[in-house]
Order: structure tokens, then sequence, then C-alpha cells
């Protein structure tokens, strides 16, 4: 009987193990890490009113902004200084924590009504992509670095928002990395 009493005891510890160490990486996993692309006019916009900070991504899309969950940290990347201009930057600008909520619109005037999610935006400087390049893993073959900003927005790892969280000289402990 003692065996047996022991096998179940064993069995209970066994599951509720496996239930918490699978609900861990979930957990961990559960939040992303998103660069942005937009000229540094619009993405400055964005974060210009202190607890006023919205995202807006592939010229106001809903879908991509879908794929965004709260608690999910963004950079923005800004390869010109204005919308379709030749005046390169090729710079992050901003940095922030997406906040709880879904995608809205938000008429911005002229017909433009373009989706939106609120983001809580860190204190952080600018900072040129050059530097890092050859330190991101996104970055798979140098030649062709700018490949992945091409779609406005995608995933990146802790390690590349890390990188690009120290080179703003952003608090890296308020973005959870």
């Amino acid at each position: 009987m003692r065996n047996a009493i022991s096998s179940a005891e064993s069995q209970t510890f066994r599951q509720a193990t496996l239930w918490t160490e699978s609900a861990a990486p979930a957990a961990a996993a559960s939040r992303g890490n998103w660069i942005a692309v937009a000229s540094a006019t619009h993405a400055r916009r964005g974060c210009a009113q202190p607890d006023a900070g919205y995202m807006q991504v592939c010229h106001g899309k809903v879908a991509p902004l879908r794929r965004v969950k709260p608690g999910d940290r963004v950079a923005y990347y800004a390869p010109t200084v204005t919308m379709g201009g030749s005046d390169k930057l090729q710079a992050f600008v901003s940095l922030g924590v997406v906040k709880p909520g879904e995608a809205y619109a938000f008429d911005m005037g002229d017909g433009f009504v373009p989706y939106r999610k609120d983001v809580d935006y860190l204190p952080a400087a600018e900072a040129a992509i050059a530097p890092l390049l050859d330190h991101f893993e996104f970055v798979q073959d140098r030649a062709r670095w700018g490949y992945a900003l091409r779609f406005g927005l995608f995933a990146i790892s802790d390690h590349d928002m890390r990188l690009i969280a120290e080179a703003m000289g952003a608090d890296v402990r308020a973005l959870g990395l």
C-alpha cells in the first residue's frame, strides 16, 4: 500500500511539474519583438506626446498590427527623414512597449483613416543601424541587410532587441530584457 501511495504522489508531482514547466515557455514566448519601418518624421510623431504614443505600420493597414500583442516590444527604424525622401537617416528613432487593446481606426483628415495600436515609448536616443549590422541575428547576408526592412514590420529576437535598446541608451530592464 505504501508503494501505491508513493507512486500516486509521485505521479501527481510529475504532472504538476510538467504542467508548470510547459506553462513557463509559453509565457516567455508570448512577448514578441518587432521592428517597424517608417520615415523619421512619421515615427517621431507617434512618440511625440507623453502617454499618448501609438504605432502605425504599412501605410495604416490593420492586418500587420493584428500580429503585434500587448507587452510586445517595438523599435522604429527610419530609412529616411521624410516619407519617400532621398534624405537618408538609417537609424532607430523610437522604442517602446505595446499597450493592451486592439488596433483601432484613427481619422487623420483628408480621408486618411489608418489603424493604430497604443505604445508606451521609453526615453531613448536615436541610433544608427550601421554599427549594429554585424551583430544582428536577422541579418543573414551583410550585402542584403535591408531586405527584411522592406516588409514594414517584422519579428526579431530578444538578442536583436537588446542590441537596439542598448544602442539607443534605453532602460533595458524597462523592456523586460
